[in-house]
């Protein structure tokens, strides 16, 4: 747990000044075919310090963390404050004040992180796991079992904000099942397990998993069946999977603040007809459905108590994504989305538990509902950029012919523009699914969630 000598230095601060101490602790074990190819644990930690003047910020880190550090990289990252201020000369007014919500000390981290999870925990976990799937699933040609920890934790002191420390465990397994076509065409598919939280809480028995192992080759045997999707414009019905990446990749990137002030798509769509009025999205800071979020965050690294951002209302483009600088451009209040990965990094406005929210229709109706389609099931890799076109790979999925599932289809390509697509949606499903597996890779690796029920909408497909 991190000492506090932070709070010490508070008084030197003269500029708006956040300093920040972090460790980031990653653990991760890799079987492929049985063979151990990963082995690996790693500690990333040190403090940061940035001073906001006249409209720019100097920053500072380093890996050692004392008193004695601290104090020069706090003069470091106000001689460079000084310096940008004097060169760049935007004579910007200070930022605004925070508004501390009361209650937060409830948030802050008062006794020492859960017990420590040991590298033959992971070990023993995934060889287990490795073991199960080889003696049950006798058509794989090969398999990969990862078992991964990333435990972040992080004191923040503030000039104007909330002071803040807090630990964020997450703990992931990934399967991946490999099989051939009879034609000798190797198919594969990946599945995620866990969230957040602590590894031998997800996980204290591989034997859990078998029925989600059951479904997944199942899926995979009926992808070696596959057949090529007939491409064009078709009405689809998309799994919750792929309207959570839809949502952050293609939606949710458009409307971070620093985007739009580079040119993206959202920024002269505010007020206006985005979408069906279907459909609604919203990013949550750290409680939705009355639950906690799969990565809450109650306070972000600029020292902003966090809260929910409606995105989309009915349709509607409601809101940006902001920091303090951005929200300070746009005459609205900041709520929490200036996050930083490591200690090194300055933080950036990023997504936190990004998702549309449920409507009211059933999936079975949905899928009943259509004559000629398809029914999207699982994603692999996407990109969106700032117009909000999109692209993702579909690795399963199935026709939809008269109102029933047929079969399935080989992978494929989704393309199309976010806020062109969304207005197509006409049936969303009553049901959640969130997803807390991935990165965001908007120039820093961070750790988010994501999610949404199915939704049915007309979309491009690629074919043969």
């Amino acid at each position: 747990m991190l000492i506090d000598l932070l709070t010490s230095h508070k008084d030197s601060f003269k500029d708006y000044t956040e300093l920040r101490a972090q460790t980031n602790t990653t653990k991760q074990v890799a079987f492929l075919a049985g063979n151990m190819v990963t082995n690996v644990q790693s500690c990333e930690g040190g403090v940061c310090a940035r001073v906001y003047r006249g409209g720019t910020y100097g920053f500072a880190s380093g890996a050692e963390y004392s008193s004695e550090s601290i104090k020069s990289i706090l003069a470091a990252a106000t001689d460079n404050a000084a310096f940008m201020d004097k060169y760049v000369n935007k004579n910007m007014p200070p930022l605004p004040r925070a508004q501390i919500q009361q209650g937060l000390d409830n948030f802050k981290l008062k006794t020492k992180p859960a017990d420590d999870i040991s590298q033959s925990f992971l070990i023993d976990y995934a060889k287990a796991l490795d073991s199960l799937i080889t003696g049950k699933y006798k058509k794989l040609t090969s398999r990969t079992v990862v078992a991964n920890c990333l435990d972040i934790e992080k004191l923040l002191v503030v000039s104007d904000g909330a002071d803040h420390h807090f630990y964020q465990p997450r703990s992931l397994v990934y399967v991946f099942m490999t099989a051939e076509t009879d034609d000798g065409i190797p198919v594969e598919l990946l599945q995620r397990f866990g969230g957040f939280g602590k590894f031998n809480v997800h996980f204290s028995d591989p034997t859990l998993l078998g029925a989600e192992l059951d479904k997944l080759y199942e899926m995979l045997m009926h992808k070696r069946e596959g057949v090529f999707s007939n491409a064009g414009l078709r009405k689809c019905v998309l799994h919750p999977d792929l309207a959570g990446i839809l949502a952050h990749e293609a939606v949710g990137h458009t409307v971070e603040a620093d985007l739009v002030l580079g040119g993206s798509v959202a920024g002269h769509n505010l007020e206006k007809q985005v979408a069906s009025e279907l459909v609604s999205m919203v990013d949550f800071a750290h409680t939705a459905f009355g639950e906690p979020c799969p990565l809450p965050v109650y306070v972000d690294d600029e020292g902003t108590a966090a809260e929910d951002v409606v995105l989309i209302q009915n349709g509607i483009l409601k809101s940006f994504l902001h920091s303090k600088e951005t929200a300070q451009h746009f005459g609205v209040k900041p709520q929490g989305n200036a996050r930083a990965f490591n200690f090194s990094d300055e933080p950036l406005i990023r997504m936190r538990n990004t998702v549309i929210l449920p409507g009211k229709n059933k999936l079975d109706d949905m899928i009943t509902s259509i004559d000629d389609g398809y029914y999207l099931v699982k994603t692999g890799n996407g990109q969106a950029d700032t117009t909000g076109e999109f692209m993702f790979s579909v690795d399963l999925g199935y026709e939809i012919k008269n109102g029933k599932l047929g079969r399935p289809i080989r992978e494929t390509t989704i393309s199309g523009v976010a806020f062109e697509m969304l207005k197509t949606v006409d049936m969303v499903s009553d049901d959640m699914v969130w997803d807390c597996s991935g990165f965001c890779g908007k120039k820093q690796a961070m750790t988010v969630g994501m999610g949404g029920p199915a939704i049915r909408c007309d979309i491009n497909i690629g074919g043969r």
